[in-house]
């Protein structure tokens, strides 16, 4: 296999653009993806064209706007190239206004009250700063979606917004320090957890085909507590799904660079190489969508919900995020005396800021029905966002507070592990710590919050976007500043001291830490709808529109949004487990304790006791009352939700999510005592531990 040749080869990419296109248009193509300059409209029918001969060359048929709607996922509606001439012939033509420009239908998306059902037109814009490419052969062009109004209705126009937000500041505060660039870029690795399970296992239970996750199931005898999967031999089955994966994202242009067993069984991880965030945005969700596509073929199902199997590691997207200038500076980069470094503590600065002003923003963009299951269990990070920077980075930040000297780290940079034939290792200026949800790891923040379903736009246009008003606040300070150097060690001192209550390198698992938090005040939004309903605060309002990222009215769409997503997400997966118990778990309950019934009085027939059986099959019996009640009170809370989408979610926090959990339990009860000839369903036992 040659990966060199075959990598980008679906890709619409900058080697295709130079052979393909006049130098003019190519040029002025790239002023607009790398400079972020308006597009000259005199180049849509040029590079149409040769876009057009270059996806039939490679097979494709069709072509389609492909954009990302607020359902979280993909949309695309295909066309072919194919049209008619004036003699009646057929030929296969593609225009400039057919690339730049297509009209889904916008109220069959989630709207949140922007769009009404009569008001259905919508719009999709190209957006040339992503390459185009080939899938299923159909060229998929990255386009933003709008409505008819110009309201935005999807996840990549405010990510856009926001990248521009954080170029314009971050370019301001480095020409404080001479330097002199075009753009700074938000760059995102988003590292990708999921689990596989056998395809058959997959469609015998309907909780894992209709909601993700399973909504009953005993624990397994063994579950992760050997620690034996993590970076384990990947198994045959796997590796060879693993090598057809990286070859599908290969051709798609996809760094798809890491790949190991993760903590649970069956789960793995993908990791890809860093990128801008909108096309890192845009590749992981083509690697969300291939991952499925791929498992069909190995007879796996991919599951991507946050939290599959009830008490094991759940799945999450740590999305590592830095700045980098168009000139290849990671502006994250402490140096090898970050003390010494003004221009990296400024921008430090301006991120624990941000984090700590809008802490509510970032634990908003991972909420979820699924993630409320996964924050703060299995090596997941708590609900309480915190910093966490390393020793060093510690020790730095509180000699500036304290104004102190720095006396540096008494450890060396190298690590001695005791033996000449291994060599010395380089030591890293910060620990990992698995349990902090924005931890420093070198020259990155990773965010370890996100869930592995989510689409990481969100995250990175609240993270983009709040970093962007601390850096214009320090600019507007320092641009006016008499003496600037002076002014820097003031704001990076008072800045630091106002907002040292975010930094936190302990555990963030303790209990300790919980009530610590409390008394600095960090918020502590355990809940989905808890979080969702400060999205709209009147400070989140402002900082938005102040950057032009949304407008006020486009804010409540997505709150509406989300709170429906979340009360829906509760209900189909409430219905769901009503159904599996009413129709599978209990009626297979009672035939096997009818069963221990019909063996009672055989034994008792011929003089034999039956003690066993009278006592297991009083138990089944008491378990089978018990649950059907449970389950008719389960469907009490259901029907009982209020039509208010607010009042609506949080009802099904306060009351539904009870209910089936106190269901579950009955139904675990269950599974553990029934003959297994019996259960309707495969086990845990069956799905992690399949051959």
């Amino acid at each position: 296999m040659n990966v060199p040749e075959m990598f980008g080869s679906m890709v619409f990419n900058d080697r295709v653009m130079r052979e393909m296109l006049p130098k003019k248009v190519y040029q002025s193509l790239q002023n607009t993806m790398v400079e972020g300059k308006a597009l000259d409209e005199d180049v849509a029918d040029i590079v149409a064209a040769a876009m057009k001969e270059w996806a039939v060359s490679k097979g494709a048929t069709h072509f389609t706007h492909w954009f990302q709607p607020m359902t979280g996922i993909t949309a695309e509606k295909h066309d072919s190239f194919l049209t008619v001439g004036n003699d009646g012939c057929v030929m296969m033509d593609f225009s400039g206004k057919e690339l730049t420009k297509g009209e889904p239908d916008a109220s069959s998306f989630p709207s949140g009250g922007l769009r009404a059902t009569f008001e259905a037109r919508g719009y999709t814009a190209w957006d040339p700063t992503s390459y185009a490419f080939i899938k299923d052969d159909t060229l998929c062009i990255p386009t933003a979606f709008c409505s008819y109004t110009g309201q935005i209705l999807d996840k990549k126009t405010p990510l856009l917004r926001s990248m521009d937000a954080i170029s314009r500041e971050a370019v301001r505060i480095l020409a404080l320090f001479g330097k002199h660039v075009r753009r700074v870029n938000a760059t995102i690795g988003a590292e990708q957890e999921y689990f596989l399970i056998d395809k058959n296992d997959y469609s015998r239970r309907l909780d894992l085909r209709l909601t993700g996750r399973t909504l009953i199931g005993a624990p397994a005898a063994k579950g992760q507590e050997m620690e034996d999967h993590y970076f384990g031999s990947i198994r045959p089955r796997v590796k060879a799904f693993m090598a057809d994966l990286d070859e599908e994202l290969w051709k798609l242009g996809i760094t798809a660079k890491t790949e190991h067993n993760e903590v649970a069984p069956c789960q793995h991880e993908m990791a890809p190489i860093f990128d801008n965030a909108n096309k890192a945005t845009d590749a992981n969700q083509l690697t969300m969508e291939m991952m499925k596509k791929v498992a069909e073929r190995h007879g796996f199902a991919c599951l991507l919900h946050e939290k599959p199997f009830e008490g094991i590691n759940g799945s999450g997207k740590h999305n590592n995020w830095a700045l980098s200038t168009d000139e290849g500076e990671n502006l994250l980069d402490p140096g090898k005396t970050p003390e010494d470094n003004a221009q990296f503590l400024l921008f430090l600065t301006a991120i624990i800021k941000a984090v700590d002003e809008y802490q509510d923003l970032l634990r908003i963009s991972v909420a979820s029905a699924g993630n409320d299951h996964r924050l703060g269990a299995n090596e997941a990070p708590p609900a309480i966002v915190s910093i966490f920077v390393g020793d060093e980075l510690e020790a730095v930040i509180e000699s500036i507070i304290e104004d102190k000297p720095f006396r540096g780290k008494a450890s060396s940079s190298h690590i001695d592990i005791g033996t000449s034939v291994l060599p010395k290792l380089s030591r890293d200026n910060s620990d990992r710590n698995r349990t902090s949800p924005f931890a420093f790891t070198g020259n990155k923040f990773e965010f370890r919050m996100p869930g592995s379903s989510f689409n990481i736009a969100c995250t990175n246009v609240m993270l983009n976007t709040a970093v962007s008003d601390a850096l214009k606040d320090f600019c507007d300070e320092l641009e006016g500043a008499g003496d600037f150097n002076a002014a820097l060690n003031t704001l990076i001192k008072r800045e630091l001291e106002q907002h040292r209550r975010i930094l936190f390198n302990g555990n963030g698992y303790s209990r300790e830490w919980e009530e610590e938090a409390g008394k600095r005040g960090l918020q502590n939004y355990r809940r989905t709808p808890d979080a969702l309903v400060h999205y709209c605060d009147e400070k989140n309002v402002r900082l938005f529109m102040r950057h032009g990222i949304y407008t006020r009215e486009e804010m409540e769409s997505r709150l509406e949004i989300s709170l429906d997503e979340y009360r829906k997400a509760i209900h189909i997966e409430a219905v769901t487990m009503m159904e599996m118990l009413r129709r599978q778990i209990i009626p297979s309950a009672l035939r096997f304790s009818s069963s221990l019934a019909s063996a009672v009085q055989a034994k008792e027939a011929i003089g034999l006791t039956a003690n066993a059986e009278k006592t297991l099959c009083a138990k089944v019996g008491r378990l089978c009352d018990e649950l059907l009640s449970r389950t008719d009170e389960l469907g009490e809370c259901v029907d009982a939700s209020p039509e208010d989408t607010r009042e609506a979610a949080i009802h099904a926090a306060d009351r539904i999510i009870p209910a089936m959990e106190a269901a579950r339990k009955l139904s675990d009860s269950l599974e553990t005592i029934t003959d297994r000839s019996f259960w309707p369903i495969p086990t845990y036992s069956e799905i992690l531990f399949y051959v």
